[in-house]
């Protein structure tokens, strides 16, 4: 099961375009609301997720997706539900995928980035592992990108990454 988290503030894209494009390619998403389980994004759109944080089971994660957008990624960061699923993914070897600002925001402090290439919005950047400008990076099962630009290409390395290719 991949899990879309979702907290007041996402961006749009950053978590529109995975879900459609992770849907289409056959991968079951559920969305998950931080906070509660209708949450607004950054530019007011209003959605009701899935399920709600308390009705996460970690041990279901095939993968876990952060989207980016302040304060947004503040307010995944802020979930403890959030940390310990990116906590399972981490020893679990699961797929993780973060763009905008939460690789630098969210994953910070987790070990996520410790050795890895990854990327994020500018001004997000993190002393931990080693930061790139590129769009989109996949360093093994971690996938970055920049902002909601690359919302497609970050959609289409979680797939790769997911189906292990």
């Amino acid at each position: 099961m991949v899990y879309l988290f979702l907290a007041n503030g996402f961006e749009d894209m950053e978590a529109v375009v995975p879900y459609d494009m992770l849907k289409r390619a056959g991968i079951e998403v559920l969305t998950v609301g931080v906070g509660a389980k209708t949450v607004k994004s950054a530019h007011g759109l209003t959605v009701t997720a899935d399920i709600s944080e308390s009705e996460a089971e970690l041990s279901d994660i095939d993968a876990v997706i952060l989207p980016g957008g302040m304060p947004g990624a503040a307010n995944l960061k802020a979930s403890e539900t959030v940390a310990l699923a990116v906590d399972f993914a981490l020893k679990n070897k699961k797929v993780i995928g973060a763009i905008c600002a939460a690789p630098g925001v969210v994953l910070s402090g987790t070990g996520a980035l410790e050795g890895k290439r990854y990327t994020c919005f500018p001004g997000f950047e993190t002393e931990e592992g080693e930061y790139t400008a590129e769009n989109c990076v996949t360093d093994g099962r971690l996938v970055t990108a920049a902002g909601p630009l690359y919302a497609m290409d970050f959609a289409a390395a979680l797939i790769a990454a997911i189906n292990g290719k």
